[in-house]
């Protein structure tokens, strides 16, 4: 039998090597158990960080597909915008209201390319 030897409050204590082994042997299941908790913990943190860029990689594909839809209507709008304007500008040319001269000075004649119409 191998004697450790420790000193507390002044008594001296012995340990067996069976003790020794015992403490040795609880102290490896507790890094095998710390090691597993670490590891799982670290999957899921792994996995966590995959589920988000995975839903921000979602959401951006979303924002360019609103964006080009966007674009879309922005040009569809300004070709509609151009349309009305020259509509406006032919009506302009043949409308009694703004050719006749008792009206001409109370109606202000708004231009078409300076601004949206009055509403």
């Amino acid at each position: 039998m191998s004697h450790g030897v420790a000193a507390a409050g002044g008594v001296l204590q012995r340990s067996s090597s069976s003790e020794d082994a015992q403490q040795g042997h609880e102290d490896d299941e507790r890094k095998v158990r710390r090691r597993e908790k670490n590891r799982v913990a670290a999957q899921r943190s792994r996995k966590k960080q995959t589920q988000k860029a995975d839903k921000l990689h979602e959401e951006y594909e979303c924002l360019e597909q609103e964006n080009t839809s966007l674009k879309r209507e922005i040009g569809k709008l300004t070709d509609e915008m151009k349309q009305l304007t020259e509509v406006l500008r032919d009506h302009e040319k043949i409308c009694p209201l703004l050719h006749c001269s008792l009206n001409y000075g109370l109606m202000p004649r708004h231009d078409a390319l300076s601004g949206p119409l009055p509403r």
